[in-house]
């Protein structure tokens, strides 16, 4: 029984090592990690006042955890310059709270570099910003920046569909 139905021959998951964020209507170059989508809702126990032995449980308060964004870096500054947005050295005028929160997509593909799942995550806004990682002379690593979006809300995007795979 195959699951895919526009590529029945699929049988197995997508990988997930190819993606792109992208906010402001383009690409953001040398994102290598993005941390997991993850929705919360609340519990709210209750009783009913006639009802002495057994509760109810309602759904409560939905909250939406931060994500995390990592990339090399480079002289690309899409990481600082958004971070700079609620935050200057010297408390500079022109830091413009107007545009500090955006909506990013997260892009998924597949082996083929095919689009097959997108997901809108919605008014982003930068809670923490890492420039530069631990320096150690004796590490074989790179240098890695990072960025903490708070965030709103997300969903998937029901217009990305299944394409069809290249034989």
């Amino acid at each position: 029984m195959a699951e895919f139905t526009v590529s029945p021959t699929r049988h197995d998951p997508y990988k997930n090592f190819k993606f792109r964020v992208k906010w402001d209507g383009a690409h953001v170059a040398g994102v290598s990690k993005v941390s997991g989508l993850k929705r919360s809702t609340e519990v709210v126990e209750h009783r009913e006042g006639g009802d002495p032995s057994t509760g109810r449980k309602s759904s409560g308060r939905t909250r939406f955890d931060a994500i995390m964004l990592e990339r090399g870096l480079t002289q690309v500054l899409a990481f600082a310059n958004w971070a700079n947005k609620v935050w200057t050295l010297g408390g500079n005028p022109e830091v413009a709270l107007a545009d500090f929160r955006k909506d990013i997509v997260i892009d998924f593909y597949n082996e083929a570099d095919q689009l097959v799942v997108s997901y809108k995550v919605y008014c982003c806004r930068v809670s923490e910003y890492q420039a530069l990682p631990d320096l150690d002379a004796n590490a074989n690593a790179i240098a890695i920046e990072h960025i903490k979006l708070e965030n709103e809300g997300w969903g998937r995007d029901l217009s990305v569909v299944e394409p069809k795979e290249p034989s």
